[in-house]
């Protein structure tokens, strides 16, 4: 992967002369704010944002390693979530956090690649992770005398390793696309960090050919998961309406209910984020939604997984009173 980035940026046209004029070599990223009262105040509220999902998200892991009773198939893919929730706001925060102290928007072209591949890359690869969750649940909830049979530990280590390689397999195919076009336009991504439509902005070639393949291959890969996840809880939701009694329903529905809100935290996030019209973007406005899925919500997972779950938080008590004792 490494060679294919070195290789990227060799025979990119980038960092060379073309005609008169030289080419972009690293980026300048448009932060939230230039005041420096307020990159101070920004600076403070986003660390400790970040500080939160690292610790929430860690506390999840241990919780789920140090416990038994949480080692089966919903806590396996409840750890990948938190390790997704730790890594895909690391790709970007950290930067982030530099130039607010630093007020040195900069990131170089190599940066700029790396941050863009790894963000995407865990974005999609948390689409995956999220459709394998609903239909782990839908096992659960429709086939429960099958499940142990069904989500064997073979079957959840297959999903699982098919979601983080199709997440970066596909964010590798759409960041080779995106660094391979011509910058001689700008060099001011309109993001706090590398994305691929405010990247491609930047372009002096047509863009039309990288957009077409962002759109097919991401609209196959996204819906297809977005499907899944939706026909699952349409099966989940129309087997806990047949449960006659209130009581079987609440403890069908406490099985999912964690994860069915982080499902619409994060499609409703995303959906506000890509799926509006243009004339309805703000630069502005774009960099603080886009805080909602990719700083916002990993930090709420946790809380949500924490608060909601009442296996999750028995696991914590008893890994506090082992602590103190």
């Amino acid at each position: 992967m490494q060679g294919t980035f070195k290789e990227l940026l060799e025979t990119s046209s980038l960092g060379r002369e073309l005609g008169n004029s030289t080419l972009v070599t690293e980026f300048i990223l448009m932060g939230l704010s230039d005041l420096p009262a307020v990159r101070f105040s920004l600076f403070a509220a986003f660390l400790l944002i970040y500080l939160v999902t690292l610790v929430g998200n860690g506390i999840i892991l241990l919780a789920i390693g140090a416990d038994s009773h949480l080692h089966n198939p919903m806590y396996f893919f409840l750890s990948n979530l938190s390790l997704l929730d730790i890594f895909c706001p690391t790709a970007t925060v950290p930067k982030m956090l530099e130039n607010l102290l630093s007020e040195n928007n900069t990131i170089s072209f190599a940066g700029c690649v790396l941050q863009l591949y790894f963000f995407v890359a865990l974005a999609g690869t948390e689409v995956f992770l999220l459709a394998a969750m609903a239909y782990d649940r839908y096992v659960a909830i429709c086939n429960p005398l099958r499940y142990t049979l069904i989500m064997s530990k073979k079957l959840c280590l297959q999903m699982t390793a098919g979601t983080w390689i199709t997440g970066f397999l596909n964010s590798l195919l759409h960041t080779v696309l995106t660094f391979t076009l011509p910058f001689c336009k700008s060099n001011r991504v309109n993001q706090y960090y590398c994305d691929i439509p405010p990247v491609m902005a930047l372009s002096c070639a047509s863009t039309y050919m990288a957009e077409m393949v962002v759109l097919i291959v991401g609209g196959i890969f996204g819906v297809g998961a977005f499907l899944v996840t939706l026909v699952s809880y349409i099966h989940i939701i129309s087997t806990i309406l047949r449960i006659r009694s209130t009581e079987g329903k609440h403890k069908a529905f406490s099985t999912c209910a964690s994860h069915l809100m982080v499902v619409c935290l994060f499609y409703g996030t995303t959906i506000f984020t890509y799926i509006r019209p243009s004339s309805s973007h703000h630069p502005d406005q774009d960099r603080l939604v886009s805080m909602l899925y990719g700083v916002i919500t990993p930090m709420l997972n946790p809380l949500i997984y924490s608060l909601r779950n009442k296996e999750v938080k028995g696991a914590l008590k008893r890994m506090i009173i082992h602590k103190w004792h």
